[in-house]
């Protein structure tokens, strides 16, 4: 392949600047706040998750607390009923009065066991109350941080990406320098070889691989043309010649 001397220079302009846009596009895809939102994100839906089953567990409490307060008020108008029924003097055998009176000491009894069953759900449904809320209080201060991380991030893509820009626009004038068949092998060595398809013969060395070419490969290259397009042997990239190649 042949192209002229300064063509083949102005490749090695165009790698700086798709280095450059390299550099730019890993800055965007590894931002420290990127790792910090994706983590506050999954927190908030463990959050959302949490909260669903603390307001669940207490809408169950309360439905435990009503029907055990509804069990308590059941018992006690019996228990009235019956003391009642014990103080209007309507029941005179002492065998029914006996009963009556076994009855009456029962249902306080089943009242009592009854209260302090209302009184254990109602300490429960604190505790369920209370963790709801810390669970929202934890919500509301990851969705602040997601917020103040998010705007971070967002400047930051912006900068990277008026940057990106700039150095797409320098490129694109520089590429234009560049024929085209140079300009396709370029690319495709960028492909092949970690986005670097040309690099400077400096003092005898490829600073593509960093390796230094043996005698005969600097004695094939001493003897090109300056026109034709040399290749390192042991990378396969293009090797741009200057003042300070060593030939």
């Amino acid at each position: 392949m042949k192209a002229a001397p300064q063509a083949q220079q102005r490749l090695i302009d165009l790698q700086e600047l798709d280095s450059s846009l390299d550099r730019l596009a890993h800055r965007r895809r590894t931002l420290p706040e990127l790792a910090e939102v994706a983590r506050l994100e999954e927190r908030l839906t463990e959050l959302r998750d949490a909260i669903v089953a603390a307001e669940t567990a207490v809408g169950d409490l309360e439905r435990e607390q009503k029907k055990a307060e509804q069990d308590v008020d059941q018992v006690r108008t019996r228990a009235e009923r019956d003391q009642r029924r014990l103080d209007s003097g309507m029941v005179t055998a002492a065998r029914d009065l006996t009963n009556l009176q076994s009855e009456i000491a029962s249902l306080q009894r089943r009242q009592s066991d009854l209260e302090e069953v209302v009184l254990e759900i109602m300490e429960r449904r604190e505790e369920a109350d209370a963790q709801v809320a810390r669970l929202r209080s934890e919500q509301v201060t990851a969705q602040q941080e997601l917020e103040a991380l998010a705007a971070r991030r967002d400047t930051e893509f912006q900068k990277i990406d008026e940057e990106a820009g700039t150095t797409s626009a320098a490129r694109t004038a520089v590429a234009k320098d560049v024929p085209a068949d140079l300009l396709a092998l370029y690319e495709k060595l960028r492909g092949q070889f970690g986005g670097v398809g040309a690099a400077v013969l400096h003092r005898g060395s490829c600073q593509g691989c960093r390796l230094t070419l043996n005698t005969a490969d600097l004695n094939r290259i001493r003897a090109a043309a300056d026109d034709e397009v040399v290749r390192c042997e042991e990378c396969r990239r293009i090797l741009v010649r200057t003042a300070e190649s060593g030939l």
